[in-house]
């Protein structure tokens, strides 16, 4: 009996450390992607900046193909972490759509590795068959339940109703996703206003009139 507990034990410890050391391979993964864009981000340059070998990443994943997959799967799920408990506390739809619109940007300044690594993933990286190694299915994901949250607002009246919900997240979504690029040209770019701007414009695009004076943000004052 003992001698099965220890085992146990032991297969859960090098467990910890694996998933600990697939964690790091991640984190570096993404930072190499970040700095050097993904075309130069080899197993190489990975497995230099995290001052190990190359068959350590070898080891937990098969190739670059898989490690690419894990990076996207952890940046979306970080985003996931992050946003979705800050549009759910809106009590309306205008405040739960200023909620996407700034929750997406503040988690491009707080993880700006992330944002720009899958941008550089989505734009650049293709399996071995030529398809993208990111899944449209997952990007569109993000277009389909900013289409849900609309109609669902359009149907109590707190949306305007003459716009397609699907045109309008397609926007919105078009409208964020263009920030990471914007990031990498001009480091010093003011997402907080930049985020403000953007939840106004959807704001005055989406709201009914009723509802529009006491959902928006007061503006600060210009110096």
């Amino acid at each position: 009996m003992r001698s099965n507990f220890d085992s146990s034990v032991q297969q859960r410890s090098r467990s910890f450390i694996e998933e600990a050391r697939r964690a790091q391979i991640i984190s570096f993964a993404i930072d190499t992607i970040a700095e050097l864009g993904y075309g130069q981000a080899s197993l190489a340059r990975i497995a230099e900046r995290a001052e190990i070998s190359k068959g350590v990443i070898g080891y937990h994943f098969a190739g670059k193909d898989d490690l690419i997959r894990a990076v996207v799967a952890e940046v979306l799920a970080r985003a996931r972490e992050y946003m979705e408990p800050r549009i759910r506390a809106g009590s309306s739809g205008p405040e739960m759509l200023r909620a996407y619109i700034e929750s997406n940007l503040a988690f491009m300044g707080e993880y700006r590795n992330h944002v720009i690594a899958i941008a550089e993933i989505a734009r650049n990286a293709r399996r071995a068959d030529g398809e993208p190694s990111v899944d449209p299915a997952a990007l569109e994901g993000a277009v389909r339940s900013l289409v849900q949250l609309l109609a669902s607002f359009q149907r109590t009246g707190e949306f305007r109703t003459d716009f397609d919900p699907l045109v309008m997240a397609t926007a919105i979504r078009a409208a964020i996703d263009a920030v990471p690029r914007r990031l990498v040209n001009d480091p010093g770019l003011d997402l907080d206003h930049y985020a403000r701007e953007l939840a106004d414009l959807f704001d005055l695009a989406t709201v009914s009139s009723p509802n529009r004076q006491r959902t928006r943000r007061r503006r600060p004052s210009p110096k």
